[in-house]
């Protein structure tokens, strides 16, 4: 992993060194976080957030649901987000916020422990290697099945859940695939082991519903509502595992990976990323790059130097919170009330 210089921990601007927890913390016991992935990306007009308030939203939604009282809101991390990639001088990455149980107490009910955020910000390439996009990727339908909503919240994006998918992602690369598709408890295909599934068949775009246990994702949400907007017809609904190697095409969609194409799954052959694929796939990036006008509502634009102090960004504040700044350009907010 490469580092930056920064990283936004408990209201301060801190060294990337020097952004610890102690052993004792609740979340790294017990898996008690919720947190979310997002990217910046390099456009035009400067760096750019791809919908940043939908991600922030989605986190306290998630925090919510594991009885996690976020001590910040989402427009504080919204700005403090933009503020971080300025002050780390980047002009694209991947941004990491995490908001976990802290230290203080143990046990499984520990409501006094605190609860400690965080945002991280990193350059990061294709998740799912450099020629995955361009062509394709080959999958294998996981043993493991998807978290049921009878023992868990697929919903959330919580740190503990995401063991599950370790054990899917782990099985696949063993086995000499790029990445696991799991099935959901009732055997119907529901997600990669980090992206969402699309598969193509008969000229409609099908994509597990949420009763399926998936993560409604961002840019599930994203590349749906472009399919719509070209004139392709998307249908959410459960997916046969058999319509998988019957499918035209297969495409998956995540924040880390982005959009890539399924060329082989289970070592039946789907074939190179079909034209609804690249159609999508390249209206997608446009999105991403704000190159697409009717899409440009989705990126939050960072319009700052690094070393602007908070307070004279464009229009952004930090509600009735205060910053400090110190020669090292380290600052501070404290958790609304």
């Amino acid at each position: 992993m490469d580092s930056c210089d920064l990283i936004w921990k408990n209201g301060e601007f801190v060294p990337w060194d020097d952004a610890k927890v102690h052993v004792l913390t609740h979340g790294l016991h017990y898996g008690t976080g919720v947190f979310e992935g997002i990217r910046a990306y390099e456009t035009d007009r400067g760096p750019a957030v791809f919908r940043l308030p939908e991600h922030l939203d989605r986190l306290q939604k998630s925090a919510e649901l594991y009885y996690l009282q976020m001590p910040y809101s989402p427009e504080e991390l919204r700005a403090v987000t933009k503020e971080l990639i300025a002050r780390n001088g980047q002009t694209s990455c991947y941004i990491r916020p995490l908001a976990f149980r802290g230290y203080g107490e143990m046990g499984l009910y520990a409501n006094n422990a605190p609860i400690d955020v965080i945002i991280a910000t990193w350059p990061w390439g294709a998740y799912l290697g450099e020629e995955s996009a361009g062509k394709g990727i080959r999958a294998k339908v996981s043993s493991w099945r998807r978290i049921s909503p009878g023992g868990a919240i697929p919903h959330a994006k919580a740190s503990g859940s995401y063991l599950n998918s370790i054990l899917a992602k782990t099985e696949s690369a063993n086995a000499g695939y790029d990445e696991a598709i799991l099935l959901d408890d009732r055997g119907f295909v529901c997600e990669g082991s980090g992206e969402n599934i699309f598969v193509v068949r008969e000229g409609e775009i099908l994509t597990p519903p949420h009763v399926a246990s998936i993560l409604d994702g961002i840019n599930r949400k994203s590349v749906i509502q472009i399919a719509r907007d070209l004139g392709y017809t998307v249908v959410e609904r459960d997916i046969a595992r058999a319509e998988l190697y019957l499918a035209e095409e297969v495409f998956m969609t995540g924040t880390a990976a982005e959009m890539v194409p399924v060329r082989e799954i289970d070592d039946h052959e789907i074939g190179g990323p079909g034209e609804i694929t690249r159609h999508l796939q390249a209206k997608f990036m446009d999105a991403l790059h704000g190159r697409a006008d009717e899409y440009l509502e989705w990126l939050d634009f960072v319009e700052v130097a690094a070393g602007t102090p908070a307070d004279e960004r464009d229009g952004a504040k930090i509600g009735a919170e205060e910053i400090e700044s110190t020669d090292e350009t380290i600052g501070r907010i404290t958790p609304a009330a």
